[in-house]
């Protein structure tokens, strides 16, 4: 597998064109086109993407080791399809609808001003988990660790706190609804 280091890739278009399979150390990709594209197999290691489209992009044995998203739109993505060894993402101002973490370790992952809408959070590890200024109507969270997770700053969820670990998990007051909507009961 060839090697590529401290590399930036600008304005490429990876669905057409597919990037070669390699290892990419501390490379960044601004305002590149993954959609669609195949990204199996490929190792990113301290890479930052800024401004990319990964809409549906393949991520099967993928590895993303502390590989930063930045402004990204990443619709549809099976993140639990990537390598999960030293799996480390962080993610600001991204758009992430539609996407799914099931059973991934992802403790103390930093999701700042990002749209989950109907992410799949089922039996995912979330301990220690960030959550800033983050949309997740209808995101799911089933059997899912948010064990001292902040969720102060979240807005639109939706946890049952029967069905999930919450133990020392951050909450506004404000959204305390999204804990107590099983219970059918009124909050005013």
């Amino acid at each position: 597998m060839d090697y590529i280091e401290e590399e930036v890739f600008e304005n490429q278009d990876f669905s057409t064109a597919e990037l070669p399979k390699a290892e990419y150390d501390n490379c960044r990709f601004v305002n590149c086109r993954f959609a669609n594209a195949d990204l199996s197999n490929v190792v990113f290691l301290e890479c930052e993407f800024d401004s990319c489209d990964l809409s549906n992009a393949k991520v099967n044995h993928t590895a993303f080791r502390d590989v930063q998203f930045k402004s990204c739109k990443m619709l549809g993505i099976a993140f639990q399809d990537c390598n999960k060894l030293l799996l480390s993402l962080g993610f600001t101002n991204c758009m992430l609808n539609l996407s799914s973490f099931y059973q991934l370790k992802l403790k103390a992952i930093r999701f700042v001003n990002c749209q989950l809408n109907e992410v799949d959070f089922a039996e995912t590890d979330l301990t220690q988990a960030l959550f800033t200024n983050c949309d997740l109507a209808g995101a799911v969270f089933e059997f899912t660790n948010l064990e001292k997770a902040d969720l102060s700053l979240a807005s639109n969820y939706s946890i049952h706190p029967e069905s999930n670990k919450i133990k020392k998990a951050k909450f506004s007051r404000q959204d305390l609804a999204g804990l107590l909507q099983q219970y059918d009961i009124v909050i005013k």
